[in-house]
């Protein structure tokens, strides 16, 4: 059980993304995670139930948490690099016992004419040059697995198949491999590179679809290569605001010399760091985040003017969609325009079935919907949390209706994960309309 200090804390906590970083009773840092949710992910470790292989190391580490500090961060992709920043420099021990020398990897890149941003594992590292460290930063000999904690700035790796070595600049730890991939694919639109061995721009399909400036065929100068990849070590480097000011001020002299066409490409990169898209990093810790035991039922209505109306049920549990739970339905009792009475006649009809009962249940509607959904749950004594979701014409604002009611913590905790919950019921409106437009063009209906 945490203690009163711990539970006050988690009650200030951000819904944004950021780093959370866990402090023991002498101020050393002992953990530190990231998060979509600062709010949600933090929370969950302090939940009675935690998965059967982590129990015994999550409860060592939890039993010694004394204080909790976090870092709000503008994007995920911010958080991951802000995160290995964060380990490499003080080395928290529940990030880095325990794990052997294939759980790290980094970011390479090389010292080449036109550098290429590589992921390398430790122990590609390590074989690449048997001394990845410089003379300036020892390796403590009291501590095993010194050697991903002190990779900073320069090692040597193999070019080619000639196996000639290759000075490099590293970034990292990082503890997972895959989302440093989806997070290199996000940042190689921004500031494209060249990635092949070959010094050729023949075949290649980067070049092509842009992903490749095209260094070897003369696409870019060697200035304007270099440009790129100091935007990458800028990123990796967690300096985003001084890459954003380094731009603008890049646009605006392009801007005085008339070179309208190089203003626009910054203005383009400018535009884009501040919009980055990064859902696919999200996916990871969403299905963490959201507990196995969960089963989440979503609800929607598509008709015109009351015409060809049909309601969809979407189930999700783990943290993904388990699409051949989804359920479809024909309205059959209601005349004109009632999206309340077709979902009530739903949920209704759900009720009915002996299909297992759901943890949550959300409406896709207001107070009057979420009203009936409480009405219909009483009159069959079900005490299923249900909330309701009301969205704009552009279903971009959400606003949720209901949850303060909610005194269980794990819904309470996924409930806070707006992205998650905005999956969701946008699954059951995309369910709901791929029905309905199906129904309107073939003209027969089918439950």
């Amino acid at each position: 059980m945490f203690n009163i200090k711990i539970k006050a804390q988690l009650k200030n906590l951000s819904t944004s993304a950021g780093v959370y970083i866990f402090s023991d009773a002498k101020k050393e840092i002992i953990y530190v995670g990231k998060a979509t949710n600062l709010k949600s992910r933090v929370g969950s470790y302090f939940l009675n139930k935690v998965h059967q292989e982590f129990v015994r190391p999550i409860e060592r580490m939890i039993s010694q948490v004394e204080k909790i500090k976090t870092i709000e961060t503008e994007t995920v992709l911010e958080a991951l690099i802000l995160e290995a920043n964060l380990i490499k420099k003080h080395q928290p021990k529940y990030n880095v016992d325990g794990k052997d020398d294939k759980s790290f990897a980094y970011f390479v890149i090389t010292k080449e004419d036109f550098p290429r941003v590589l992921i390398m594992r430790e122990t590609d590292l390590q074989k690449s040059h048997q001394s990845s460290v410089t003379s300036n930063q020892k390796e403590s000999e009291d501590k095993k697995l010194c050697n991903h904690k002190k990779l900073q700035t320069t090692s040597y790796l193999p070019t080619g198949q000639a196996g000639k070595l290759q000075a490099a600049d590293i970034y990292g730890p990082y503890t997972s491999k895959v989302q440093m991939q989806i997070a290199l694919k996000i940042i190689r639109k921004i500031f494209p590179f060249h990635s092949r061995n070959e010094k050729s721009e023949k075949g290649c399909l980067d070049f092509q679809i842009g992903l490749c400036p095209g260094p070897y065929a003369s696409a870019i100068s060697q200035a304007d290569y270099k440009k790129n990849i100091k935007g990458i070590r800028m990123i990796l480097e967690g300096k985003k605001k001084n890459l954003l000011k380094f731009l603008e001020k890049e646009m605006l002299k392009y801007s005085k010399e008339e070179k309208f066409e190089k203003a626009q490409e910054i203005k383009n990169k400018i535009f884009a760091l501040k919009h980055i898209q990064e859902i696919a990093l999200l996916s990871g810790e969403i299905k963490s985040n959201a507990q196995k035991d969960l089963r989440i039922e979503a609800y929607d209505i598509s008709n015109i003017s009351g015409e060809f109306a049909v309601g969809s049920m979407v189930v999700f549990g783990g943290g993904e969609s388990v699409k051949s739970q989804y359920r479809k339905f024909k309205i059959k009792t209601i005349v004109g325009s009632d999206d309340v009475g077709m979902m009530r006649e739903v949920l209704i009809r759900r009720l009915r079935n002996n299909w297992p009962l759901p943890n949550l249940i959300i409406l896709d509607g207001g107070k009057g919907h979420l009203n009936m959904g409480l009405k219909i749950l009483g009159e069959n004594n079900l005490n299923i949390p249900i909330i309701g979701v009301a969205k704009g014409p552009t279903r971009k604002k959400m606003e949720i209706i209901g949850g303060d009611n909610i005194k269980d913590i794990k819904i309470k905790n996924l409930l806070s994960d707006k992205i998650f919950l905005k999956r969701i019921t946008d699954e059951a409106h995309r369910f709901a309309i791929t029905y309905h437009r199906k129904s309107r063009d073939i003209g027969v209906f089918k439950c």
